[in-house]
């Protein structure tokens, strides 16, 4: 793992954090160039970058995710970051949404959700601030596509939408583990959502329900 980070303590504290737990960090830069640098020579499963970084601690670190996604697309990228931005969103999250986050500083709720984040990450999976999702999602509406789904499949949606596994889902409903796993297979099914890992496709089923109903997601995906 590559920490990018021009503010020294907290890189160092969050380098501690993932050592304390089992994760290799190979290196820790300062600047895209350093970050550029260590992805090419090290070939991390993750980087986590910071938006904003020198020489102009604009959107530095977002465009270095932009490139790293473009040219090593093996690699995860986790932005981490006190500030929401717009740019490169449809680039950073499109082709299935995978191996990709961005979370936000101030509402990263405990080291469980960053690293939770990180791992999710790291398998190929997607994590998103719901600030983020809803960035990715607003916009405009065309016909509603959860007049596909069933009452009962509307239903495990929005708890999806809550940020639910299958088993809270399950126990929320009354319904067995194995009826569920049937809803939200049908879910991904009737949103056209074409076969990749299932973690992929719940982010993806997640952010249309975002977007039919033009609400913001409660819990983190």
């Amino acid at each position: 793992m590559v920490l990018a980070d021009d503010a020294v303590f907290l890189r160092e504290v969050v380098a501690e954090l993932l050592r304390s737990h089992g994760c290799d960090v190979v290196a820790q830069v300062a600047d895209p160039a350093g970050l550029h640098g260590a992805i090419a020579a090290l070939r991390p499963d993750v980087a986590v970058v910071d938006i904003r970084m020198p020489p102009t601690h604009h959107l530095e670190g977002l465009e270095a995710a932009v490139a790293i996604r473009r040219d090593h697309p093996d690699v995860g990228v986790l932005l981490l970051s006190q500030y929401l931005e717009s740019h490169y969103l449809p680039t950073l999250f499109g082709a299935g949404a995978g191996s990709i986050g961005y979370l936000l500083k101030e509402r990263v709720a405990g080291t469980a959700v960053f690293l939770d984040a990180v791992r999710r990450v790291a398998a190929g999976g997607c994590a998103l601030d719901p600030d983020v999702a809803a960035l990715l999602v607003g916009g405009r509406r065309r016909r509603d596509p959860l007049d596909t789904l069933t009452d009962r499949e509307r239903e495990v949606l929005a708890l999806m939408a809550e940020g639910r596994s299958n088993r809270s889902i399950s126990d929320h409903l009354v319904l067995t583990p194995r009826t569920v796993e049937s809803h939200v297979r049908s879910i991904f099914t009737r949103l056209g959502l074409q076969p990749q890992p299932d973690d992929h496709r719940r982010v993806l089923a997640v952010l249309t329900y975002l977007q039919a109903t033009g609400t913001t997601a409660t819990q983190r995906l």
